[in-house]
C-alpha cells in the first residue's frame, strides 16, 4: 500500500440546472419506467448509462420529429423555439429543465434580436445551449469560440456581445478589450454562470494545495475541459480520466497527497469511485 492521503474537492460535483435536470427525469423514471431525453442529459457517459439503465432514452432532433403524444425531457443546456413548435405539432408533453440562467440569457438574446442589434456569442460552435441561443435570432447571430475567427477590421463598428454560460470570465473580457481597443462600440453582456466561472478561482487553490490531482470528467464536457486546464496550469502533475478504470498506480508515489475534482457534468458518485480506486493502492 502507498498510503495516499485523497480528498475530494467539496465545490466539485453537478451545478444546480444539471442537478435540476436529473432530478426531474428520475422522478419520471420512477413513475413510468421510461423517458425520452433530447440530446445526453449531461456531458458525461458514466452518469448518462447510469440513467438509460432506469430507462432514460436519448434521442437526437431527427428522431423527435417521429415522436408523437409522449414525454420529453429538455436538458439544462435548453432548445432553440424550433423544438417547442415541432412539439406542440407532434403532441409531446415537454418536461423542461432548461437551466434559469440560459433561459435568462436566450430571453436577452431574443430582445437584442428584436431590436436589430448586430448579436455576436462567444460559444463553442455547435454546442448545445448555442445552438439553442442561436436560435432565438434565426440563426442570424455570429458564433465565434476565438478571436481569431473574427476579421477586425471588417466587423461592424457596433456590436451587440454575449457568452455562451460556461466560458471563462477571463478570456471574455480579453476579447471585450480587444475589440474596443479596435475601435468596435460593444455593448456588453456578461452571461456567464458564476457558479460555474467560481470552480475555476476555488480550483486554482484546490490544486496547489495537493501532490497530484485527478480530475474527473466526460469526454465532451466543454466545462471539464476548460477546469481541467486549470488545474494543468496550477499543478502541472494533473491526471484527466473519465472514469476509475483509467487511473494508473504508477502515477503516485508513497504517502502522496491526492486531490480529487471534476466539472459541474461530473457526478460526485463516480469522483467517490475514483477515490475508492486510488486508496487501493
Amino acid at each position: 500500500m502507498k498510503n495516499l492521503q485523497v480528498h475530494i474537492d467539496d465545490h466539485s460535483g453537478f451545478c444546480f440546472g444539471v442537478v435540476y435536470a436529473i432530478e426531474m427525469a428520475e422522478e419520471i423514471l420512477d413513475e413510468q419506467g421510461y423517458l425520452y431525453c433530447l440530446g445526453d442529459i449531461v456531458h458525461n457517459d458514466e452518469e448518462v448509462n447510469r440513467l438509460t439503465k432506469k430507462g432514460l432514452k436519448i434521442i437526437n432532433h431527427e428522431e423527435l420529429t417521429s415522436l408523437v403524444n409522449e414525454k420529453v425531457l429538455i436538458r439544462a443546456h435548453g432548445e432553440p423555439p424550433s423544438t417547442y413548435e415541432l412539439a406542440i405539432k407532434n403532441n409531446l408533453n415537454l418536461i423542461d429543465a432548461s437551466c434559469p440562467v440560459v433561459l435568462k440569457l436566450q430571453n436577452r438574446i431574443k430582445n437584442s434580436f428584436d431590436k436589430d442589434e448586430t448579436i455576436y456569442i462567444y460559444g463553442k460552435h455547435g454546442h448545445a445551449e448555442v445552438i439553442g441561443l442561436l436560435g432565438q435570432t434565426g440563426n442570424k447571430a455570429v458564433v465565434f469560440q476565438d478571436i481569431s475567427e473574427l476579421d477586425l477590421e471588417t466587423l461592424p463598428r457596433s456590436i451587440t456581445l454575449y457568452s455562451q454560460t460556461t466560458k471563462s470570465t477571463d478570456k471574455f473580457y480579453e476579447i471585450n478589450e480587444i475589440l474596443k481597443n479596435n475601435g468596435i462600440s460593444v455593448n456588453t453582456n456578461d452571461t456567464i454562470c458564476r457558479q460555474v466561472s467560481n470552480r475555476d478561482k476555488e480550483l486554482r487553490a484546490f490544486a496547489e494545495r495537493f501532490d497530484k490531482i485527478v480530475f474527473v470528467s466526460g469526454t465532451k464536457s466543454s466545462n471539464g475541459k476548460v477546469l481541467y486546464n486549470v488545474c494543468k496550469e496550477k499543478n502541472p502533475n494533473t491526471f484527466f480520466v473519465s472514469n476509475a478504470d483509467q487511473i494508473m498506480p504508477d502515477w503516485f508515489e508513497d504517502g502522496e497527497s491526492i486531490g480529487i475534482c471534476g466539472a459541474t457534468s461530473t457526478p460526485m458518485w463516480l469522483m467517490e469511485q475514483v477515490q475508492e480506486k486510488i486508496l487501493t493502492f
